[in-house]
């Protein structure tokens, strides 16, 4: 039986991906476990989630990208230049392990010298792609800036013109280690990302494959709005547009757009009874004071129960990004049987087919994002995930990466 070992930053959040991947292995007769650093209260077998030393490190590391990168242009998103680590080479479930799983490993968690040194261990190291930091000089994406095809410099994210910059050095020491190491493979979750990593000076030449992210359909499913708006204390008589992000002001996130789109639809009158649930942030009286309609804040909602029924809840999920690789909100919603409207970018057009489980609007523009609001509001669309997302689909791509690589690596 082949053995995975998956190592996270955290298994909350965005880390689910490799924690919902660990219950599709163990489901079906995969020996996987997890690595986590940061503590999570998820009661699933084989996680392994590292002690109070591994976190200080965290944040003295925190500290010193801080510093170094503190003249960063902060709506470029942030720029990770990893500092610090934990050296877990020794651990029992690296040293069993067949094949490596690097979800997203930064923060203090991993950096690149032990990341090498779990590429000495000549076990197949996979890196899951969950942003462009795998393929760029240190940027989480790039956006329009396309110098990662050919070598990062001068980065926008500074405001130096310096030619060698902190973006040079990341590129140049990645382009040294992913050429030094034969068993390095790259996943891409997005088609998207897939295409960026086949252009990247940095990947060109590695083996790239494209599988999307698991999602749970026997939890994430449909079920009575009313009962779902019930237990959460909403209004059973509005229409409920939601948004969710972990920190509304994100450069990513796009929340500026959407609330253009929202003032566009109060002054429907068709559209008097609204009201916007934002969850995964807490209460902000600012964004509150700015939306012209009642507003609902959830806040961080820590179990997957608790998202399913918020879901439910809604009529509409809106997702406004400007950059993003495959948001798992966007299968979450679509899962429970509720359309997403967000912009033609990134992985998000791979699970939005237009006007059919969704609205696909125009980058940047408001006034086709409350178009798109209107029309799944307004029409009775069959709402399902697409055939590429089905879970067994997925975790077979998996098994045959897997076996793949370990009879590569016996060869």
């Amino acid at each position: 039986m082949i053995k995975v070992v998956q190592l996270v930053f955290s298994i909350e959040s965005a880390g689910r991906a490799g924690l919902r991947l660990q219950r599709a292995f163990l489901e079906t007769g995969i020996d996987s476990s997890i690595i986590s650093l940061q503590y999570g209260a998820i009661d699933i077998d084989k996680i392994k989630f590292l002690g109070g030393w591994s976190r200080l490190i965290s944040r003295l590391d925190y500290f010193l990208q801080s510093f170094l990168t503190r003249n960063a242009i902060k709506k470029f998103g942030p720029f990770s230049y990893p500092v610090l680590g934990t050296n877990i080479v020794k651990m029992d479930q690296i040293i069993e392990a067949d094949v490596i799983y690097l979800h997203w490993v930064l923060g203090g968690f991993l950096n690149l010298s032990i990341i090498e040194k779990l590429a000495k261990l000549h076990k197949p190291i996979v890196f899951i792609m969950h942003d462009m930091w795998t393929i760029t000089g240190g940027c989480h994406h790039s956006f329009t800036c396309e110098k990662y095809k050919v070598k990062c410099h001068n980065c926008q994210m500074f405001r130096t013109n310096k030619k060698n910059d902190l973006s040079t050095l990341l590129f140049n020491k990645k382009m040294k280690f992913y050429t030094r190491y034969n068993n390095l493979y790259f996943v891409s979750p997005s088609k998207w990302l897939y295409d960026c990593a086949m252009s990247s000076f940095l990947t060109k030449d590695k083996p790239i494959f494209y599988i999307p992210n698991v999602i749970d359909n026997r939890l994430f499913k449909p079920f009575d709005k009313k009962v779902a708006r019930q237990i959460l204390n909403l209004d059973t008589d509005q229409t409920i547009i939601s948004f969710g992000a972990i920190s509304i002001n994100s450069p990513y996130k796009g929340w500026s757009y959407l609330l253009k789109a929202i003032e566009l639809l109060s002054k429907v009158r068709s559209f008097e009874k609204i009201t916007v649930l934002v969850f995964g942030s807490g209460y902000n009286q600012q964004i509150e004071a700015s939306i012209p309609c009642k507003t609902k804040f959830l806040g961080f909602l820590g179990d997957e129960y608790s998202i399913v029924l918020a879901y439910n809840a809604s009529n509409v999920f809106v997702i406004p990004s400007l950059a993003d690789n495959l948001p798992t909100m966007v299968l979450e919603s679509l899962c429970c049987g509720t359309p997403v409207v967000g912009f033609n970018i990134g992985g998000i057009p791979d699970m939005i087919k237009h006007k059919e489980n969704g609205y696909l609007a125009k980058y940047k523009n408001a006034e086709d994002l409350a178009l798109g609001i209107k029309f799944c509001l307004e029409n009775k669309i069959q709402v399902e995930i697409l055939p590429t997302f089905q879970k067994d689909l997925i975790v077979n791509k998996h098994k045959e990466l897997l076996l793949s690589l370990t009879r590569l690596e016996n060869n």
